[in-house]
């Protein structure tokens, strides 16, 4: 819920509170959340120019880099990781720019691969084979890119055992996800593998992905800053990814396809993600896709049952926003202890 200055000054109108405590109320507030990201133009502009350095460090490496050589690599990414990160603390401890302190140090982190692909290149050790250009590693799917996956990671936690800052999160979850794809030749132990171990072991990196977002979510509370966002959002798409484009055997198989995708709509209400009914619903309306091509092809009457289906989940919608506090009540009245303890705090 947002709360408006207007909405207090409604307040003070109905007599619900004293115009002082309306101001000291407001007053407090604004101190509170004085380093949450807003979107005003100071707090885009941060964001804004942290993404361009990332890109411009990260994607838009240019090939002129590689005539560095290994050696000239790592010392130039490691010179620009030290800066970043003294700039960086200035500003978070001294200055009490949380913000653009914050930002800085996570350029740093994401500046970690580049540094430890050029130490690889110097001293050439890859774990399965030269994958070729550091411009490749946002591209090919390799599994010698595992070394600097696992050092961004590393890198990214103790960051964040340093700072309290969520946009730490991003480079730990990018690259958890580029893991999950870059996995699979290393747990198989050969060159050649087949599309569904691939996804197979995306699926499954996803989960264990998923469940430590969970975990955070549940420790860390929102109102303290989002940390586990991003972690829910690689860890679907590495599951998600997997269970959707593994080959399916038969309709059952697809039917669970659909059951899994609705539990993730379910879920999305439970622990207040809406990541999870974006997913979810992308899950249901594939299979419902696949009905309509493939199974129920020469039936006249399918679209119009699955419109009749849609416009009751929408009637359902109606109601839900009508009754929501009463059956959120009911909820927490049917539902085990146990199960409620589980929720994120801020539930």
């Amino acid at each position: 819920m947002k709360i408006e200055r207007e909405d207090l000054e409604w307040a003070v109108r109905e007599n619900l509170l004293s115009a002082e405590t309306a101001e000291q109320l407001w007053q407090a507030w604004l101190e509170r959340k004085r380093n949450v990201p807003q979107f005003n133009f100071a707090n885009v502009a941060y964001y804004f120019g942290a993404l361009i350095i990332i890109l411009g460090m990260g994607f838009y490496l240019t090939v002129a880099w590689e005539n560095l050589g290994g050696g000239g690599i790592f010392i130039l990414a490691s010179i620009y990781i030290f800066v970043f990160v003294m700039i960086g603390q200035h500003l978070w401890f001294k200055r009490e720019f949380k913000i653009p302190g914050g930002l800085l140090v996570s350029i740093a982190v994401c500046l970690v691969p580049l540094a430890i692909y050029g130490f690889q290149r110097m001293v050439g050790i890859w774990p399965y084979g030269d994958p070729g250009n550091y411009a490749n590693y946002h591209i090919w799917v390799k599994a010698s890119w595992f070394y600097m996956e696992v050092g961004t990671i590393l890198a990214g936690l103790l960051a964040l055992r340093w700072i309290r800052f969520p946009f730490l999160t991003l480079p730990i979850a990018y690259s958890l996800w580029y893991m999950s794809m870059d996995l699979t030749p290393l747990i198989f132990s050969q060159e050649q593998f087949t599309w569904n171990q691939r996804c197979l072991v995306s699926f499954w990196f996803g989960i264990v992905n998923l469940i430590v977002a969970f975990l955070i979510d549940r420790r860390i509370r929102r109102s303290q800053g989002d940390f586990a966002f991003w972690l829910y959002l690689s860890g679907l798409m590495a599951f998600w990814g997997g269970l959707t484009f593994m080959n399916s055997g038969d309709e059952l198989d697809r039917f669970i396809y659909f059951l899994i995708n609705l539990f993730l709509v379910l879920l999305s209400v439970l622990l207040r993600r809406r990541v999870f009914v974006i997913f979810g619903s992308l899950g249901i309306i594939t299979y419902l896709g696949h009905l309509s091509y493939r199974v129920f092809q020469d039936s006249l009457l399918f679209p119009i049952a699955i419109s009749v289906v849609g416009f009751l989940i929408i009637l359902g919608g109606i109601q839900y926003q009508k009754y929501s506090s009463t059956w959120s009540s009911w909820l927490r009245r049917s539902l085990p202890q146990f199960l409620l303890q589980l929720l994120p705090k801020d539930h």
